[in-house]
């Protein structure tokens, strides 16, 4: 049975309005689009209403495929050998996946989800510009298509999947980086794993040097350790690689049950992303991505870790008084499935007697 898309009719007046555009557009303003920057820290979380959804980039549209990396996922190159030192003092280049990684077989095509018009073409990939604003880009695929070329969701090829074996989408909606994968977006998709919150620790540096909870004073390092899984089988030398929470919050309080610190978010990758000059403040260091590159060395089918600092800065333990805590974190999928797990450890700081 064919299923049908009201949100993919094309109209004639749409086709008129992308034409027009096509014809109008100028090299300036095009590339205009590429220099986006995130939202305000102020609007995490703040899930926007697109006026419709659309379908995935390749067939079956209208059905889901395997995700493997998701938005918001660490982007680690270390400049150095594959070390304990470069891991944590190592320089590189650290970003956040701007994207939804779908993976597909190699040489398969790539069609644009909206209709629109070809605004920016490389070897690497192209960029489609949508009647409403929103920008598209597909990376990792052999585009030919010029600038200014009218293109239709379902319909035309973009281009063909290389080596890779997948194709970024990305999404620009109002001049900021947007999560596909959001309610609304990108349909139709289905999650029911559930993310995992592996560890939990407190630490006296970024750096790895975890302290023991039984005896904890002065200000410290709130850091979990939480991945999330694939929706769906990822094929080959992916099988089984780990991706990011959408979300995760934290909260502290008593073995009682009594809430002394309230929830806190500590990453929110739900429709928006930081900056990546925020990436070592959200992440932990001894974080990496699957199949992460050094120097000269690449981890094949190596799982990566993922590391997150709860607070941006340390945690005055002194804003306590002494005794038994408990340190819970959630973590929670695009879809809302969410994990948790609590540390117990005791504050005892210096106590002045007469």
């Amino acid at each position: 049975m064919t299923m049908s898309y009201p949100h993919r009719v094309r109209s004639q007046s749409l086709t008129r309005t992308l034409l027009a555009a096509a014809l109008g557009l100028t090299l300036v303003g095009l590339l205009g689009v590429a220099g986006v920057s995130p939202p305000h820290p102020a609007n995490a979380g703040v899930v926007p209403q697109p006026a419709t959804g659309y379908g995935w980039p390749i067939k079956p549209f209208n059905q889901p495929h395997p995700v493997r990396g998701n938005f918001g996922d660490p982007r680690t190159v270390f400049h150095g050998p594959p070390s304990a030192n470069t891991l944590y003092h190592g320089t590189g280049s650290f970003t956040f996946h701007r994207g939804t990684d779908i993976a597909a077989t190699a040489g398969a095509k790539v069609y644009p989800v909206r209709d629109g018009v070809v605004v920016f073409r490389s070897a690497s990939h192209i960029n489609v510009k949508s009647s409403d604003g929103s920008l598209f880009e597909y990376w990792h695929i052999g585009a030919t298509l010029p600038v200014g070329r009218v293109v239709y969701a379902e319909r035309t090829v973009l281009g063909t999947i290389g080596r890779s074996a997948h194709v970024d989408l990305t999404e620009v909606e109002n001049g900021h980086v947007t999560n596909p994968l959001a309610p609304g977006h990108l349909t139709p998709y289905q999650d029911t794993t559930r993310p995992v919150v592996t560890s939990i620790r407190l630490q006296s540096d970024n750096t790895g040097r975890v302290l023991f909870p039984n005896f904890v004073s002065g200000s410290v390092w709130l850091v979990a350790e939480a991945y999330d899984k694939a929706s769906l089988t990822v094929p080959g030398n992916w099988s089984g690689l780990p991706v990011t929470p959408a979300l995760l919050t934290w909260r502290i309080g008593t073995p009682s049950g009594r809430l002394v610190v309230p929830t806190h978010v500590a990453v929110d990758v739900r429709t928006h992303e930081p900056s990546n000059q925020a990436f070592w403040s959200t992440y932990a260091r001894g974080t990496f991505q699957n199949m992460a590159a050094f120097t000269n060395h690449y981890s094949l089918m190596q799982p990566g870790s993922y590391l997150f600092l709860l607070s941006p800065t340390k945690f005055d333990t002194h804003s306590l008084p002494n005794g038994v805590y408990e340190l819970a974190v959630t973590a929670t999928d695009i879809r809302g499935n969410s994990a948790s797990r609590s540390l117990r450890f005791t504050i005892h700081n210096a106590i002045a007697y007469s």
